[in-house]
């Protein structure tokens, strides 16, 4: 049996010193163009960074030995969460101190990847009390985080949100149960918030399993989805085109280099247009990568420091 999912530090955001619910100010721009990377042409190359432990610059040091186009198109800052505020009884957007001091140097640690052409996206997690995606209790409620999100991402210049419904321990500090409608109300408010940004779906969870209301489907305002299994294949149950969808899932340096090729062969065998990365670190991993680099784009992945 396939054993889940991420070896992540999730309880870190706990223990960590409390950096409170985000006070929203100026936008941040994105900075002066800089050239970006020769383009590539195969699918779309996700990379999850741990900000715990690791530096969201990692995803621009790879690119390929043929053209020099960048590996990775979509880098994921793991993780914001979203937490409860026992007294108010809502939710709210929290940032460990790792995360907010990515945000707070976007200058040098998002804008560098940016200007290479390579969107970042903020992943947003439970966080084990009680608060998740699936169990507001009102649209307004629903609304409500969802502009604490569009702001998080107009504020630090983010090129939009992922979705992981896992750790929130539904009932915690006597927050409600999952119910159909949360997760419509969100996404829908968040996608008119952010009509042009990315908002993906990592498949797990209950809100993964209640993506329609009230005769409303939400599946087509997401970007991209992908299995939440690394080292499996399996094809994201939301009614997307296969160029955004992901089934395979690999851990950079823990899936097997055999796997991570044959999980890429298969991708563009079917005809799927993403395959989801996590865990790059700051070791050299040009082995690993070239080894779904070679199958994707034809070519061996260089790593430059």
């Amino acid at each position: 049996m396939f054993t889940l999912v991420r070896s992540r530090v999730r309880t870190a955001a706990l223990a960590l010193s409390a950096v409170a619910a985000l006070a929203f100010g100026t936008t941040v721009s994105t900075g002066a163009a800089a050239a970006p990377a020769p383009a590539k042409q195969g699918p779309t190359s996700v990379a999850y960074i741990e900000v715990n432990n690791n530096s969201m610059l990692n995803a621009g040091k790879y690119t390929l030995a043929d053209g020099g186009g960048n590996v990775f198109d979509v880098a994921v800052i793991f993780a914001a969460n979203i937490n409860y505020d026992t007294n108010a009884k809502t939710a709210y957007l929290y940032f460990n101190e790792n995360v907010q001091r990515v945000l707070d140097n976007a200058a040098t640690e998002i804008r560098p990847l940016q200007q290479r052409g390579i969107k970042v996206v903020l992943s947003v997690l439970g966080n084990h009390q009680g608060a998740g995606f699936a169990n507001f209790t009102s649209q307004q409620a629903a609304s409500a985080f969802a502009k604490q999100v569009s702001d998080a991402v107009d504020k630090y210049g983010l090129d939009g949100i992922d979705f992981d419904d896992e750790y929130a321990e539904y009932g915690n500090n006597g927050t409600a149960q999952p119910n159909d409608s949360s997760f419509v109300h969100l996404v829908t408010a968040l996608r008119a918030n952010m009509p042009n940004k990315i908002i993906s779906l990592y498949n797990i969870g209950p809100a993964a399993q209640r993506l329609s209301y009230g005769g409303v489907n939400v599946s087509s305002k997401f970007d991209y989805a992908w299995n939440p299994y690394y080292g499996t294949w399996q094809v994201p149950g939301i009614a997307l085109p296969k160029s955004k969808l992901s089934p395979a899932a690999v851990e950079i340096g823990r899936t097997s280099q055999s796997t991570v090729a044959s999980l890429a062969r298969r991708t563009v065998s079917e005809g799927y247009g993403v395959y989801l990365t996590y865990n790059l670190d700051g070791t050299d991993r040009s082995a690993d990568i070239s080894a779904f680099t070679r199958e994707l784009y034809g070519s061996d992945a260089v790593y430059r420091p």
